[in-house]
């Protein structure tokens, strides 16, 4: 389910940046006549565009979504530029309505910080030389239990319970590596570090 609804807040986030986009660009170059026939026949596009995006950037939110500065300057735009965009639209003010695109896109790049930030970058796991569970316990504590929780049973931003995980290890560094739905691919990690995830994993399944 979270991965659906995840797909389709992706989808409408897309479609309501570029019709925002198509109305600013009439605005910005005259054309009032072909703005407002635009703006009338999109008009319950809109609506349903308008109303997908907060119904299901909601759900994502209280199922899981982790709460930190980011998150919430992203909330802030995002409700913000709605009603920009419509009062600048309405009255044909193209400061406001460029503020209300500057926001959307401003909300978009925070989200792909804050998931380019779960990644962690590279890490220093020299002091751990010889013990591979330590190892992939501070690893884990670092990048995975935010999303995970120390037990694996967290299941925050539609995370799986690793504690009942039926992949093997094969698998698990491919998704390490990639990434799978909402969790990003850890590409930074050496070969020795995913081997050192993978084993302290494998101490919390069941």
């Amino acid at each position: 389910m979270y991965t659906t609804i995840l797909l389709i807040h992706r989808i409408v986030v897309t479609l309501f940046l570029l019709h925002y986009m198509t109305k600013l660009i009439l605005l910005l170059f005259n054309k009032k006549e072909l703005l407002a026939s635009y703006s009338q026949k999109t008009r319950l596009v809109e609506i349903v565009i308008s109303t997908t995006f907060l119904i299901s950037g909601g759900w994502l939110m209280f199922s899981g979504a982790l709460f930190n500065n980011l998150l919430i300057i992203k909330l802030i735009c995002v409700f913000a530029a709605i009603p920009l965009a419509v009062i600048g639209f309405k009255k044909g003010n193209k400061v406001l309505a460029i503020s209300a695109v500057f926001l959307v896109l401003a909300a978009y790049g925070l989200a792909e910080m804050n998931k380019k930030g779960k990644t962690g970058g590279k890490m220093d796991t020299t002091t751990f030389a010889g013990d591979p569970i330590a190892e992939g316990q501070f690893i884990y504590g670092k990048s995975c239990v935010k999303c995970h929780g120390a037990d694996g049973k967290m299941g925050g931003s539609g995370s799986k319970d690793l504690s009942l995980t039926t992949l093997t290890d094969d698998e698990k560094r491919v998704v390490i590596r990639q990434g799978r739905n909402a969790m990003p691919g850890y590409k930074d990690l050496t070969d020795v570090q995913v081997e050192s995830v993978i084993q302290y994993i494998n101490t919390i399944k069941k």
